[in-house]
């Protein structure tokens, strides 16, 4: 989830490149309902990439909230350019199981990826 689609395209590629099937969201609302349709329909997302700030739109703050709420045991990812936000910090105490700083480096952001999609939950 990014408000920006360069973001969310250069993410995608990187991505799909290491091998991951790739679905978008501009907003932490289209985010929670494409998470929820995706649990609903038995093919549950393995894990989300959460932008911290949205302008204007729900961000991953509030967004990990609510998918916390629909699967206590949601693997996340928190992302930002503002590397000395004190969530990105402490992103475990927000409900994240890990952190990724824009830009994104292709290699940081699939080795964060498979960390948190191989870890025991």
């Amino acid at each position: 989830m990014d408000d920006e689609e360069i973001v969310r395209d250069a993410s995608g590629l990187i991505l799909k490149t290491a091998g991951y099937e790739v679905e978008f969201a501009k907003d932490g609302n289209q985010a929670i309902d494409r998470y929820r349709s995706a649990q609903e329909s038995g093919r549950p997302f393995d894990g989300v990439i959460l932008d911290l700030t949205v302008p204007g739109g729900t961000g991953g703050k509030e967004t990990i909230k609510r998918l916390l709420e629909i699967n206590p045991a949601v693997k996340s990812i928190v992302s930002s350019g503002y590397s000395q936000d004190p969530i990105m910090a402490n992103y475990m105490d927000f409900g994240f199981r890990g952190v990724i700083v824009k830009p994104y480096k292709p290699w940081e952001m699939s080795d964060v990826v498979d960390k948190i999609l191989t870890r025991d939950p």
